[in-house]
């Protein structure tokens, strides 16, 4: 299993002075860290299995490591998937913790049992593809043995990809009984069926107000054929006239003499492509948007462009926000770059994160319930901030109901991970025209104004999200769920009660009114992206991701700082708590 490796050097994983924590160290170089980072694996790997039983780690088992981060004030973590038998281990990833010294500090896993699957399998891979190919309603491709450590038990298995008209799916099969284990879509909606549903139901659509401007002449816009780009490709200074933020500056690429293309050379060569209305998930099957004037929309959807620029202005932000903020250099933080695809299927309402196509894609709405294209600045920092939690703990719902919808609390904690950072881009891009918030979906053009908002989840009654965990939570889906740590994390950077911010009032309830006073929205970001790289797994629930976020706090700013207790006040504050931690773990 051949795994790239991030290394991360930064004391708190955050770059720049505006999210910087307590200096503790000097910062390593990252070729210094580079150089050392075989040195780090080999003694995480060495730790791991000495401290077998807390580890979990046992006979048969490799560890693979997937990243490196080594903190200037002390700590090295070394992030793993594991094989066992040269099988894929599913919820087998770990974090392996060592001090400066590289001695073992401690461990964070998903599989909370030794990995013992069954000596062999009695389905072929054929029987499996089949059954894979029944479940979710589609072609099934090769059916490849993996060992299932998930929900408490280990299984051997098979795992099958299916491609419908509409998604992939992952299949998981039981290679001994046959059952079908988990059957997931690929890629991650913005929109859950179950609101999709609902919006029906009431008879409500999603109509949101665009920009105006004046349309580009005919011959404005060239096909994709350029003479001489290879030659020239030298970053230029264009404008986006977009559909939901004004008018924007662009870097684009100047591909000759008065030619240009929508792709920014600055950020890792991220380009926005148009679909055409094909479901393609190859970007390279996509067509360049390319202009003779470096002015790209006008406004208005009669222009394809319009569209387009606001794709790249979203995915440009998030990369620049996760940049400035955590020194992350791209989504996966290989400094490759995030791709964007408008207009993509025909009458698609949705917006997605597709990990295959490693790119945003974007519909144009379906003309029903959403009437224009889902390239809000939010939504596109909510979907990519999707790769950024897959590239790091890989946090997965525990249960796929038949019509697509997602449950339990890993994949609840993915969707508030989402909308937190989304939001943080908002307050990164200070654009006039989406003014910061912590709102998800204002301009969605929704009747209720907002899709979610982190200072009182509950008022989203669209999909009847929380406000408060209770043991109910781990069958609750996933967009309803996300309440509990979006409300923790509010809490956290602004506290509780009536507030104030920019053009609108909060007003954040507490379980049994508890007070909370907010450490501010740089800290709060801060513990939660390192509580995220650092101390997350796959199945990490609501409990554990509180402790997560102790630890990062801990580690920024000290066990008995303002910022440690806060943290573990906000948590109290939507109940969740040392004392009504479960027993046992779904």
């Amino acid at each position: 299993m051949a795994i790239a490796i991030a290394v991360t050097t930064a004391a708190t994983g955050l770059a720049g002075t505006a999210f910087a924590g307590p200096s503790t160290g000097v910062e390593r170089t990252a070729a210094s860290a580079a150089s050392n980072a075989t040195l780090v694996v080999e003694a995480a790997r060495t730790a791991a299995f000495t401290h077998a039983s807390a580890t979990g780690v046992t006979k048969g088992d490799e560890l693979h490591a997937q990243d490196v981060m080594i903190d200037p004030e002390g700590a090295r973590h070394v992030r793993f998937v594991r094989t066992h038998g040269d099988l894929p281990v599913l919820g087998g990833d770990l974090i392996v913790h060592l001090d400066r010294g590289l001695g073992y500090t401690g461990v964070t896993r998903a599989a909370d049992h030794t990995v013992e699957p069954a000596a062999k399998a009695r389905l072929t891979p054929a029987q499996a593809a089949a059954k894979a190919a029944e479940a979710a309603k589609g072609d099934a491709g090769g059916a490849r043995l993996v060992v299932d450590a998930r929900g408490g038990a280990s299984a051997l298995a098979y795992q099958v990809t299916v491609t419908t008209d509409a998604d992939s799916h992952t299949v998981v099969v039981d290679a001994v009984t046959g059952k079908v284990r988990s059957n997931t879509p690929v890629r991650d909606e913005f929109l859950s069926p179950k609101l999709v549903d609902t919006l029906r139901e009431r008879g409500e659509s999603a109509d949101p107000a665009t920009g105006a401007g004046s349309a580009p002449t005919a011959s404005g816009l060239l096909g994709s054929g350029v003479s001489g780009a290879t030659r020239y490709q030298s970053a230029a200074k264009g404008t986006g006239k977009t559909l939901f933020v004004g008018t924007v500056g662009l870097t684009t690429t100047q591909t000759s003499r008065g030619h240009f293309q929508l792709k920014d050379p600055n950020r890792y060569g991220t380009e926005t492509r148009d679909a055409k209305g094909s479901e393609t998930e190859k970007f390279s099957a996509g067509t360049k948007f390319t202009n003779t004037t470096d002015v790209w929309g006008n406004g208005k959807t009669t222009s394809r462009v319009s569209a387009a620029a606001d794709a790249q202005y979203g995915i440009t932000k998030t990369l620049d926000f996760y940049k400035a903020t955590f020194g992350r250099k791209g989504i996966a933080n290989n400094s490759k770059p995030a791709q964007g695809m408008v207009h993509w299927g025909k009458k698609v309402g949705n917006a997605f994160w597709d990990p295959d196509c490693n790119c945003m894609l974007y519909g144009d709405g379906d003309g029903d319930l959403f009437k224009k294209p889902l390239v809000v600045l939010d939504v596109t920092g909510h979907e990519l901030t999707h790769g950024v939690v897959e590239a790091t703990a890989n946090l997965q719902p525990t249960i796929v109901d038949k019509y697509g919808n997602q449950y339990g609390e890993p994949g609840s904690l993915n969707e508030s991970l989402a909308d937190i950072f989304g939001s943080n881009v908002e307050f990164y891009a200070k654009n006039t025209k989406d003014t910061p918030d912590y709102l998800i979906g204002e301009k969605m053009g929704l009747a209720q104004k907002f899709l979610r908002r982190l200072d009182h989840p509950s008022l989203d009654k669209l999909e009847g999200t929380i406000d408060y965990w209770k043991p109910e939570v781990y069958g609750t889906e996933v967009h309803a769920g996300s309440g509990v740590s979006s409300h923790a994390y509010y809490l956290l950077a602004e506290g509780s009660g009536k507030k104030t911010i920019g053009s609108v009032t909060y007003n954040s309830p507490t379980y049994h009114n508890l007070t909370v006073k907010g450490i501010g929205r740089t800290k709060a970001t801060a513990i939660y992206y390192r509580a995220l790289t650092r101390y997350m797994v796959s199945d990490t629930d609501f409990h554990q991701a509180r402790l997560a976020t102790l630890k990062a706090a801990k580690d920024l700013y000290g066990a008995n700082s303002t910022e440690y207790k806060t943290v573990d006040r906000s948590w109290s504050a939507v109940n969740v708590t040392a004392a009504n931690t479960p027993a046992a773990r779904h």
